[in-house]
């Protein structure tokens, strides 16, 4: 028999996330972004479950093929572009559409085999400082692929650094349209946070990422306040029971002492499952559905939690470490990091099982 441990997909959580994500949206069509396998979803399976989005946002070429292989018709948008040369002709091959930020890019597409038409995004760099063109070479490069014969339609991009914290988006929102004012062409600008938080930038494309898997891209709203479903459960099992006397100490460094009498679970989980090892003491689970925490430091293959309060827990009782039940972002923010993080990090060996 394998180990207890797996991960439960929900394709009606993440359809119902869509669905969200479509009444924020208004009038824009919704790039569903499914870059890093889904968020640790399964590319395939988030892209079944997503449907009814207009398109989907991927990172590589590798990911776009299996899309295409997978039967998938939908445009699929390329968020960092082309790397190399090699890249060019595989856009219209695999009918996808690039967002180009930067000159090297632009003379790829210049001088590349491009042997069809194909849709292409322009990134301006707004003040996030990654990727885009700053205002002194967005126009010439603009110009240049607008007079591409190959480029039919021209979208304008930006990427906001702060929608879910205290800056919030003025004066990006302001910037990028000032500075594409004499330009034109559809416009995109909104991840998550701002589809949320700020309808004014919804302009004709919105890429929501994160609330599409159920979790909350703000520290002070959860992901329920919006009616958001998680899509991915961890489930595990208790696999032994301890009992410490006072002053006993547990785990790797004993980095915990037993304070006074304390039972406590060992759960078939650790940072090799995709668990993040930082996870300090307290860090909220639940055992049998009861909410309790972890105590020690959390291993490769194992993590230990407090039972003292579940006596019915014993060598089997179910656990969940995040999901239904308990928010990945809960647990991320105990840990010190982000949903994001703990989703992506879902490790090759966690055997998953699609739910509806």
């Amino acid at each position: 028999m394998p180990r207890p441990i797996r991960a439960a997909i929900s394709a009606g959580a993440l359809a119902h996330n869509l669905r969200v994500a479509r009444d924020h949206a208004g009038g824009a069509s919704i790039w569903a972004v499914i870059k890093a396998n889904a968020y640790g979803h399964g590319l395939e399976r988030a892209a079944r479950a997503f449907d009814a989005a207009d398109g989907f946002a991927v990172l590589d070429f590798q990911e776009a093929a299996r899309l295409r292989v997978a039967g998938s018709t939908k445009p699929i948008l390329m968020l960092e572009g082309v790397f190399k040369p090699l890249d060019v002709p595989l856009l219209h091959k695999y009918a996808l559409t690039p967002v180009i930020h930067n000159a090297a890019q632009v003379e790829m597409l210049r001088a590349g085999d491009l042997p069809g038409a194909i849709d292409v995004y322009v990134k301006v760099n707004s003040g996030m400082n990654r990727l885009g063109f700053a205002p002194e070479n967005f126009g010439a490069n603009y110009q240049v692929l607008r007079e591409h014969p190959r480029v039919k339609t021209l979208t304008l991009m930006t990427h906001f650094a702060d929608a879910d914290g205290a800056t919030g988006v003025k004066a990006q929102l302001e910037w990028f349209s000032e500075m594409t004012k004499s330009f034109a062409g559809p416009r995109s600008a909104a991840n998550s946070a701002a589809l949320l938080r700020f309808p004014e930038t919804r302009a004709d494309w919105v890429r929501p990422g994160i609330m599409l898997y159920g979790c909350s891209p703000f520290a002070d709203r959860p992901a329920d306040a919006f009616g958001l479903k998680p899509a991915m459960t961890l489930n595990s099992e208790l696999i032994a029971t301890q009992h410490l006397r006072p002053g006993e100490r547990v785990g790797y460094g004993f980095s915990y002492e037993a304070s006074g009498e304390l039972t406590i679970g060992i759960v078939a989980c650790g940072y090799a499952d995709g668990y993040p090892r930082h996870a300090p003491v307290g860090t909220p689970v639940l055992v049998n559905g009861k909410r309790t925490r972890i105590v020690g430091r959390v291993s490769m293959d194992m993590i230990t939690v407090d039972i003292s309060g579940i006596p019915e827990a014993g060598i089997g009782t179910p656990v969940t470490l995040w999901g239904e039940g308990l928010s990945a972002d809960e647990v991320a923010a105990a840990a010190g990091t982000l949903s994001y993080e703990l989703l992506c990090a879902l490790a090759p060996r966690v055997p998953v099982a699609e739910v509806s």
